[in-house]
């Protein structure tokens, strides 16, 4: 045993240490205050419960405009960033060194054009940067955590984003696996973005967010944040799309909302 510990990589071991450790017991107040968290099972908990605290310690936090960070802020966070990892094989966003948080929505730098115009920031909710950092505001990642049914979601939507380009791409598509699931994946992905974009170019009201019709990295984020927050809509109005996201994320949370 001695031997198989030593030979063991050095994050490894950091993180068989780290999990040895009680569940910090101020920590079990912020995350019992997340509904998402008390609907899981004994099973899913305590998932969530090691994966934030890999997340905390492995990731470099930092407040921005004046935020103090707390344990209360990366908590919310990092669990919320956990329940896309529950039932899937991770290495705990590994291209993601930094998270940034903002009191509230931030503005953006101004930048300049190939011809040299400068355009003025945008203001934004959050970011999720090609092997970067995500930003979060922290008051939306709150407020999306405390209220689970509303289908808004900033954390979902931001580490969704980062989820997709782990093949070194934002184009909607995560690394999938194998042929046929990657097949039914852009078909149905396809047909649903094409049928969210012409909803609303009329100005049709869907369970999606008519964000994710922006383009297809987008609709994955959009419906990811559906498909936690609006499950058993989604379901029921979209199944196919329902069937992949449920394939992908190994959940299915209509069911564990009840019928």
């Amino acid at each position: 045993m001695l031997f198989e510990w030593l030979f063991r990589p050095a994050r490894q071991r950091a993180r068989a240490a780290l999990l040895a450790e009680p569940f910090p017991a101020a920590w079990q107040p912020i995350v019992a205050a997340l509904p998402f968290y008390r609907g899981l099972d004994q099973r899913g908990q305590a998932r969530i419960r090691d994966d934030l605290r890999v997340l905390i310690a492995e990731k470099e936090w930092e407040g921005c405009g004046g935020l103090e960070l707390t344990d209360e802020i990366r908590v919310t966070i990092a669990a919320q960033a956990s329940l896309l990892l529950l039932n899937i094989e991770h290495e705990y966003y590994a291209d993601v060194r930094t998270i940034l948080v903002y009191p509230s929505a931030y503005r953006t730098s101004a930048r300049a054009d190939a011809a040299g115009v400068v355009h003025e920031g945008t203001v934004n909710l959050g970011e999720a940067w090609q092997r970067g950092p995500v930003v979060l505001a922290w008051d939306a990642a709150r407020g999306g955590a405390l209220d689970p049914r509303d289908g808004h979601n900033l954390v979902l939507h931001e580490f969704a984003h980062k989820l997709d380009m782990l093949d070194g791409l934002a184009d909607g598509t995560p690394p999938l696996g194998d042929r046929a699931r990657f097949t039914a994946w852009v078909a149905t992905m396809t047909r649903e973005f094409e049928q969210l974009r012409a909803a609303s170019a009329d100005g049709r009201a869907t369970v999606l967010d008519a964000y994710g019709a922006t383009n297809p990295a987008e609709f994955f984020a959009v419906a990811t944040e559906c498909f936690f927050e609006k499950s058993r809509t989604l379901r029921d109005r979209h199944p196919a799309l329902y069937e992949v996201l449920s394939d992908y994320y190994h959940q299915d949370p209509a069911a564990a909302a009840g019928a």
